[in-house]
């Protein structure tokens, strides 16, 4: 997602393509020690991977849990330093513990919501109005912090510590405090990560109970003013174990001792980027208790509902009851996670391949988040109250959704089919409560419009083919298909242009009637929109198919022909193109003209469904071959897998994770398996910075999983897997719905980068691909070497069944006849 980063690491000199058919004899690796995570994946995770770079957050959940309980770090200035996530490990000072966050997103303002701060000492002035946090928040040092599945705690300089885990929807609190100091705990309702509208709280001394609520969103909206809203409103009650012995309120910049109530958002400053959308300085309300600990800690549990203060009272009884001590639900939040991650089991690795591993699985596996409340009520996108029925036994919300249909979801799917069967069933919930629009980027019960593309409709497909079939398909089909068929309004607006563009498919008009997105149009890039749309036509094709709907599965799959109306023969690049046909110009490879954080050198091989017909295009074997080795290639040679400028590729971004495994469809699959795993050995790392940019809700995380396993899904839509040389001697993945998956590589290393052999449920095999059949059940046998070798066919490409019409650069487009109809405005 937006606002990227990356680092570059070591070089290794070029393998040359002599060097691939010369290796008849190659030297089959011997197996490092090996370390079993059999009995305790859990045990290798390391939540503060990431937190340096790729705006993951190190506090407490469990899986796809309501609540996460986390740091809110700051530099010093509350209202503009927040880091996406909440956390920054390069930031040293606390200014609180919310229970909201999602992970590795580019914008900060997601969630952040209701921080609690231990606070020894006494609050005289207001925290609101502490806009340099140096007062209410506390330094702190990272020896004095520990992360693990379902636990934070750290011991901050001030002399409080704090412990927090979790519930699905509930949390539990163990905060300590120095002696001889007061022990107070404020409340910062208002304060979520980038502000609120509206916020309150009630203390009721009589009950140990604090309660209030916070109307939140705001969602990347000091970036474009569409983004500037509220569309949730989250709910908390905490239940203390000891009792008050003073309470206080503040609004603004005045505090009120003895108060139990108050009211009052943020609000968010008005103008432009990058000025604009951030919390009003000095604005807000929250309130603080105190305690008389007797030198014990304090408890807290407390429930969280996106419906209302009910919902939140009932969700705390039903999962974190009155005499639930903190060590048992922490205990039962680290065996969920132990569960969860047990689906796979590898053998083998080191210690730090293991953590690496590990902490991808687990950072693929925390959004989507279950948002209905224990009663199966939920808010549902048109704002009103809903209820799960039928065969869904969750709706989930918080969908990034042109990072996830790459790869996070299929692996959520692989793991837990029922699972992405409710994601499915919950993201057409939202279509049809948001008048047919699939947004793109949902957050809480409101679309932000974030980024490009229409990845809802992919994505369903997509889970789809990974087994997670339990939802009302065929009405899914009915409503991707007529929002792709039909203009609305907001597909012709350019409302929230550029990053935020309003409609689900901006200037589908054009893409109609001249079969790409012209550059003129709305959209955030015309070319990478088209790339986009393109890939989700191929998705719902292939869904029509399997729902036996031949015609819809026809026309779509034309449409994912209409790349090729982007691709610029003269130039051999997916280009921007005008209206009226001609290509834009003047033209750099290396540039993003017409591209959403990327260049055309690197969207150029988004064609995931018809990779030969790209080579073809480019001009064979050879010239594609050529063309990704000065893509993955310095002209010295070195490697130039990020930060290398645009003609070379960006493994830290979503554009360009698919480009290693083209080599497989020309001719060099040891390109590809050498490709990949200098990216696994180069930028991903058990550490802080470990993570090669943003992990944008667990996608960046999920492409490292799939590819230490040694696989890839390619296809939108489908459930083929690409191959390459897995890390692990052995991988077992045990599917929640019965099926088992056995991959053994015996001699398996980091250095063990090649397939010389494979077997597939006992047959030898050249294929660099694995069949759907392999997801329900199946044995893979591979022989691994440490030099290139001459081993594999080519995968399968699905093109279009006609060649769609192309356009010279000087010429009006040709018009396809095509039905468009129009919705009336609402």
């Amino acid at each position: 997602m937006v606002f990227r980063s990356s680092r570059r690491r070591r070089t290794i000199p070029l393998v040359t393509l002599g060097a691939l058919t010369a290796a008849l004899l190659p030297h089959v690796a011997t197996a490092t020690p090996a370390h079993d995570a059999a009995a305790d994946p859990a045990a290798h995770v390391n939540p503060l991977i990431g937190t340096k770079g790729g705006e993951t957050w190190p506090g407490a959940d469990t899986p796809f849990g309501m609540l996460q309980w986390s740091p809110e770090n700051t530099k010093g200035n509350q209202n503009r330093t927040v880091r996406p996530g909440g956390y920054g490990y390069d930031h040293t000072k606390i200014r609180g513990f919310s229970l909201t966050h999602l992970s590795g997103t580019g914008c900060a303002g997601a969630f952040g919501d209701i921080p609690f701060l231990p606070h020894p000492g006494e609050v005289t002035t207001s925290p609101t109005a502490d806009l340099t946090d140096s007062v209410y928040a506390s330094t702190f040092s990272h020896a004095n912090e520990t992360a693990k599945p379902g636990y934070y705690s750290v011991k901050l300089d001030s002399g409080a510590r704090a412990e927090l885990t979790a519930t699905t929807r509930t949390g539990s609190g163990r905060f300590t405090y120095p002696d001889g100091k007061p022990a107070t705990m404020l409340f910062r309702t208002s304060s979520s990560e980038v502000g609120s509208s509206d916020a309150s709280v009630r203390i009721d001394p009589a009950t140990r109970t604090v309660s209030g609520s916070v109307t939140g969103g705001n969602f990347c909206g000091y970036i474009n003013e569409v983004g500037r809203r509220s569309y949730y409103t989250l709910h908390f009650t905490a239940e203390f174990d000891k009792p008050f012995t003073s309470t206080g309120t503040w609004q603004d910049d005045k505090v009120t001792p003895g108060s139990t109530t108050a009211r009052g958002g943020t609000g968010w400053t008005t103008g432009s980027f990058p000025n604009a959308g951030w919390p009003v300085p000095g604005k807000g309300s929250g309130g603080y208790v105190t305690f008389d600990t007797g030198g014990q800690p304090v408890n807290v549990r407390v429930g969280i509902s996106f419906v209302s203060a009910d919902g939140a009272k009932a969700n705390l009884r039903a999962e974190n009851p009155t005499g639930t001590t903190f060590d048992r639900v922490r205990a039962n939040a680290y065996d969920a996670w132990k569960r969860q991650l047990s689906r796979v089991k590898v053998t083998g690795g080191t210690p730090d391949q293991l953590a690496t591993f590990y902490t991808a699985i687990y950072h693929s596996l925390l959004h989507p988040n279950v948002f209905n409340d224990v009663d199966g009520s939920y808010i549902g996108m048109d704002q009103k109250v809903h209820r799960v029925t039928g065969r869904q036994r969750a709706q989930y919300a918080n969908f990034s959704g042109w990072d996830v249909y790459r790869g996070q979801l299929q692996l959520l799917t692989l793991l837990e089919p029922g699972v992405g069967s409710d994601i499915a069933q919950s993201l057409y919930n939202q279509a049809q409560q948001n008048n047919g629009i699939w947004d793109r980027w949902t957050h809480g019960a409101g679309g932000t419009h974030v980024m490009t593309g229409d990845p809802g409709p992919v994505s369903v497909a997509s889970i789809h083919a990974f087994g997670g079939t339990k939802f009302d398909t065929h009405g899914a089909l009915r409503s991707m298909t007529t929002s792709a068929r039909t203009v609305k309004p907001e597909d012709l607006s350019r409302d929230g242009w550029n990053v935020m563009v309003v409609g689900q498919r901006p200037s589908l008009d054009k893409y109609l009637s001249q079969h790409y997105v012209p550059a003129d149009g709305n959209a955030w890039g015309g070319a990478g929109e088209t790339l986009e749309d393109v890939a989700a036509d191929f998705g719902i094709a292939q869904l029509a198919q399997r729902l036996g709907d031949t015609r819809s599965h026809d026309e779509y799959l034309a449409r994912s022909g209409y790349w090729r109306n982007v691709f610029n023969p003269a130039t051999g690049y997916i280009q921007d193109r005008k209206s009226d046909g001609t290509w834009s110009t003047p033209f750099d490879p290396a540039g993003d003209q017409g591209f959403a954080e990327g260049s055309s050198a690197q969207y150029t091989w988004m064609i995931p469904f018809d990779v030969r017909g790209l080579a073809d295009a480019m001009g064979g074997d050879a010239a594609t071959i050529a063309r990704l080795d000065k893509f993955f290639r310095k002209p010295d040679g070195s490697w130039a897998l990020t930060k290398s400028g645009g003609a070379h590729s960006e493994m830290d971004n979503e554009p360009s994770i698919g480009a290693p495994w083209v080599y497989n469809y020309v001719g060099a699959p040891a390109k590809a398996q050498q490709t990949i795993r200098e990216v696994l050995n180069t930028l991903w790392r058990n550490a802080p910075d470990g993570i090669p940019g943003q992990d944008d809700l667990g996608a960046m995380s999920a492409w490292y999983a799939f590819a230490a396993m040694g696989l890839y899904p390619q296809y939108p839509g489908r459930g083929e897997l690409l191959l390459s040389a897995p890390l692990f001697p052995k991988i077992t993945i045990d599917r929640a719905n019965g099926s088992r998956i056995t991959i053994n590589a015996p001699g398996a290393t980091t250095t063990t980068a090649y397939i010389a052999a494979a077997k597939l449920n006992g047959r030898t095999t050249t294929a660099t691909w694995l069949p759907e059949s392999f997801l329900n059940g199946a044995r893979l046998d591979l022989t691994l070497t440490t030099t290139p070798t001459p081993w594999g066919t080519a995968p399968p490409s699905y093109p279009a069944p006609t060649t769609p019409p192309t356009f010279t650069p000087t010429t009006s487009p040709l018009l396809t006849p095509h039905k468009l109809t129009t919705t009336p405005p609402r």
